[in-house]
């Protein structure tokens, strides 16, 4: 199938040739004709799918050939993280920039005021986060009872941030006869309630739920905790890497990875709930242009992060979910480009290591970088606690490696952590969380 089979409207489909779209991802294929025939849908797929322009097509597509009279809010995307709202946000204007068809974002951390205009002039389509919203509604800024088509994303990241609540508050101000998608990649049974309350008669549709991406290479390396900065900077100088996300478990150990890593010379940015919202926005701009090339973050990156050149993900601390870890290291090997999954872990990681391994139904090959001194003592502060220093000479940079051909069916991974030296660089979470 090809994105011309969908008989989308002209402008729709330029714009799909524009942005390279050609043939859809599994997702897509099943997603669009439905959505587009306006079937209420629960999806269920694992991240890095395409499942942003599976609903946003039919949505664009359903604007464009039934026209407002007037000015109305007539389509309502509600995400759990500024993050991918703003991810939303960008999809959308890419695929409409051909049309007349505007969006505005709602959500925490920026001035009500420009939220407050887009609402009340009735731009098309809202992308926001529940917190906010509901801020809107109960001061009478969102008016949204000509909602036609609502959108659920991440629904079980909204569930974890103990965002339910405030999303069943929003659905008793949107029309009951409307198109409703949700999207989710687990389902607890609050999830299944809420389906059964909110969609009629959905289609279900699930796609590639059991295991990340096929081009992610995965590896384990052991190490002790105290020891977890020095190898981190060691793979860094011997991975063969294009730009690096590092997850930690905390904000605060965040930034004291982000400046341990920018005193050896990288350049290299934090993003974690506690950051103002320019901050993060800064963060993932520069990040995105290839400015920044190692960000450090907490979760909240692990999802709605689209950035291709992603080469590594460095789980600094094991995730404490095995579904955490799919959805961080669905960061790389995305749009079938490879990539590679590197974890540190300790001898406390035994039980999360093996629920990651009945996940992805095979052993992690473990693995030493020669000549790495592992035996090393603990310092006699805590690493996260020496003061800071001044970088030493101009920013590193990585050299930019070739980008990565889709690979054929069966292939194989590269291996992950290969230590290639790089050769001679250059000189030089309720509202908080998305709201």
């Amino acid at each position: 199938m090809q994105f011309s089979d969908f008989a989308l409207d002209a402008h729709l489909q330029r714009a799909v040739e524009a942005a390279g779209y050609t043939t859809p991802t599994p997702i897509q294929t099943d997603t669009i004709p439905l959505g587009l025939a306006g079937r209420d849908i629960v999806g269920t797929a694992q991240t890095g799918t395409g499942k942003t322009a599976a609903f946003v097509l039919p949505i664009l597509q359903r604007l464009l050939t039934q026209p407002a009279t007037t000015n109305r809010t007539r389509a309502l995307i509600i995400t759990p993280t500024r993050e991918l709202a703003e991810q939303i946000n960008t999809t959308i204007k890419q695929l409409a920039k051909f049309t007349n068809l505007q969006s505005a974002t709602v959500y925490g951390g920026v001035g009500m005021q420009p939220q407050e205009r887009a609402l009340r002039s009735g731009v098309p389509i809202i992308v926001a986060c529940p917190g906010r919203l509901l801020d809107h509604i109960e001061r009478g800024t969102a008016n949204l009872k000509h909602v036609e088509v609502l959108v659920l994303d991440e629904a079980d990241r909204m569930l974890d941030m103990g965002f339910l609540p405030s999303v069943k508050r929003i659905l008793t101000h949107v029309p009951r006869e409307r198109q409703t998608m949700l999207f989710s990649a687990t389902f607890a049974p609050e999830l299944n309630a809420l389906a059964a309350q909110t969609l009629r008669d959905p289609a279900r549709i699930a796609v590639g739920t059991d295991a990340p991406a096929k081009t992610i290479a995965h590896a384990l390396y052991p190490v002790p905790q105290h020891r977890k900065t020095a190898l981190t900077l060691t793979l860094l100088e011997q991975l063969d890497t294009n730009s690096v996300l590092i997850f930690t478990r905390t904000k605060h150990r965040a930034n004291r990875v982000a400046q341990q890593i920018e005193r050896e010379g990288y350049a290299v940015a934090a993003l974690h709930s506690n950051k103002s919202q320019s901050a993060r926005q800064q963060a993932l701009d520069g990040f995105r242009s290839g400015k920044v090339r190692v960000l450090v973050a907490t979760d909240i990156a692990a999802r709605g992060l689209d950035i291709a050149t992603i080469s590594h993900v460095i789980n600094y601390d094991i995730p404490e979910t095995a579904d955490t870890y799919i959805h961080r290291i669905g960061r790389t090997g995305r749009a079938e480009r490879t990539g590679d999954a590197v974890t540190l872990v300790t001898g406390e990681d035994t039980a999360t290591i093996r629920d990651i391994e009945r996940t992805l139904k095979s052993r992690i090959e473990r693995r030493t970088v020669a000549g790495f001194d592992y035996d090393a003592p603990a310092p006699a502060a805590n690493e996260f606690q020496r003061a800071p220093q001044q970088p030493r000479g101009g920013s590193r940079s990585f050299a930019p490696r070739p980008a990565a051909q889709p690979r054929s069916a069966g292939q194989r991974p590269a291996p992950a952590g290969s230590a290639k030296p790089r050769g001679q660089r250059s000189g030089g979470e309720r509202r908080a969380a998305g709201n």
